[in-house]
């Protein structure tokens, strides 16, 4: 568990400390993307044609700066929010979510068009190259509830395709151990704080962001180049 200060201090600084831990985590990062980084099955069941032009989901995959960053690439994605859910909304607040004991999980609300990529297929870019769906409570260097890898679904229809999902994945065996991942309720979900809105595009030197993030955005290029778009999907000011 890390406040702002702590990830600072331990991804940012340019001690030779921090540099050889961050060689070590990265190496570690590599040997998991030489894994996962590639395109897994397709779910056998996904959401029924839709009408109208634009559906939501909410995923919890670790610091929200890389799901958001990724998402943000993703053809047929109209915004990608970084936020908080699972929580009250007198504790979504970024100090007070990195104590662990609010429920809450830092997360991405995603807007998207049904008529150009279907929740199945957001599903798949997430287990593929997004999160590492094995890791119980952590994503990497970041460890606790908050960082806990979730599908918040906004209806039974989305909770049953994900659950249908991870059920097909595990049975594959597509991943060394089983899928960690839940599948929740949309109790709410509530914005985080503007610094943290489009953090991958405006901090690309960060070097947590290019250790642990911007390599996702390159697999999700590389995995699925149908689906990526150069330009990202930025959130705009006070839009949210």
């Amino acid at each position: 568990m890390r406040n702002t200060t702590q990830r600072r201090t331990l991804l940012l600084s340019a001690s030779m400390l921090v540099a050889v831990s961050l060689i070590g985590v990265a190496s570690s990062f590599s040997a998991r993307g030489t894994e996962l980084n590639k395109q897994l099955p397709a779910p056998a069941l996904d959401e029924t044609p839709k009408t109208s032009h634009s559906e939501t989901l909410v995923l919890a995959g670790g610091c929200f700066w890389g799901i958001q960053g990724v998402f943000q690439h993703v053809h047929g994605v109209m915004e990608a929010v970084s936020g908080y859910d699972g929580g009250a909304a007198d504790t979504a607040h970024y100090e007070t979510v990195s104590s662990g004991t609010t429920g809450h999980a830092e997360s991405v609300r995603i807007t998207y068009d049904p008529r150009v990529i279907s929740y199945g297929r957001l599903l798949q870019i997430f287990f593929s190259v997004a999160t590492d769906p094995t890791q119980l409570n952590q994503q990497f260097p970041d460890e606790g509830t908050q960082y806990r890898s979730e599908i918040f679904a906004a209806t039974p229809e989305q909770a049953h395709i994900a659950q249908a999902y991870i059920a097909q994945l595990d049975h594959a065996g597509a991943f060394s151990k089983r899928i960690a991942t839940k599948v929740g309720h949309d109790t709410g979900f509530y914005p985080a704080e503007a610094y943290h809105q489009n953090y991958l595009t405006l901090h690309p030197d960060s070097t947590y962001i290019a250790t642990f993030d911007l390599p996702k955005v390159a697999a999700l290029q590389k995995v699925f180049p149908a689906n990526y778009q150069p330009k990202p999907v930025l959130v705009r000011e006070r839009s949210y």
